[in-house]
């Protein structure tokens, strides 16, 4: 396949995440309540977890005579706490809807946004991963 130039990448990132960055913001300002800012809270700490599982796994070094697809506890763990975190940001905008603390726009806009921005960190994790080349001579 063709590869992208890295600075393309950035560039698509970095207007992705704006329009994350905005959709919270305007769902704050618009309807003066700034409590869905906490939202990006989490969603920005959401894929930690999963990076601290995937650098688990690389420095795991598995016994020949072991099962090769055993998972690690703490790595089930990371990724369970990664599922948690997203589910977490997109829950939150609907409890505070349900409490009445913001209106249905809000929660819209707030979703929108949080999906976007963990979208492009997702995507920013696995454009930018380092991946061995296929033929090594």
């Amino acid at each position: 396949m063709f590869k992208l130039n890295p600075l393309s990448k950035l560039i698509f990132l970095s207007i992705l995440i704006a329009i994350g960055f905005l959709n919270i913001v305007l769902s704050c300002a618009l309807y003066d309540n700034w409590l869905p800012l906490i939202d990006v809270a989490i969603f920005l700490v959401a894929p930690l977890p999963n990076a601290l599982a995937q650098s688990l796994s690389s420095a795991y070094e598995a016994d020949f005579l072991s099962d090769s697809h055993q998972e690690i506890p703490i790595k089930e763990f990371f990724k369970f706490m990664t599922g948690f975190l997203v589910i977490s940001g997109i829950i939150f905008p609907i409890i505070l809807f349900h409490c009445h603390l913001i209106t249905h726009w809000s929660l819209i806009l707030s979703v929108a946004g949080g999906f976007i921005i963990y979208l492009s960190i997702v995507l920013f994790i696995v454009g930018f991963k380092e991946e061995p080349d296929e033929y090594d001579f």
